[in-house]
């Protein structure tokens, strides 16, 4: 599960992240330069550990990323001053600006910790 999660989010990040050049308002986001490098450099780790890493480092990736996105979401809620200015926004924005940000921001690192905690599927030997 974690691998092919993997896989798919880093495709995801990789589109948003060239998308986010075209449109910065994709979604109802704010996607600023800074923003779409991050989702670049994040959907590029997610398809080397898919293609790379072991059970073991896919399952910390997906943990470190879901624990990663959800505190970036809790910050949008709690701080947006400063999660605007970690995503290379100039101006400060507030909670209910971010409010499209946050909620993206929930669901992947919900996904990402269901992937990591996931346990393993077994095989079946004959």
């Amino acid at each position: 599960m974690p691998r092919t999660f993997c896989r798919v989010m880093g495709v995801v990040l990789l589109i948003l992240g060239v998308l986010g050049f075209a449109d910065p308002r994709l979604m109802g986001m704010h996607l600023s330069p800074v923003h779409n490098v991050i989702h670049l450099v994040s959907g590029g780790a997610a398809l080397y550990f898919a293609a790379q890493g072991s059970r073991s480092s896919l399952r910390t990736f997906c943990l470190a990323f879901g624990a990663m996105f959800l505190s970036l979401a809790v910050l949008g809620l709690i701080a947006p001053d400063v999660a605007s200015a970690m995503m290379g926004h100039d101006a400060h924005m507030n909670a209910r600006a971010l409010a499209p940000d946050s909620l993206i921001h929930v669901l992947l690192g919900g996904a990402f910790l269901v992937a990591g905690l996931r346990p393993a599927r077994r095989i079946a030997r004959a």
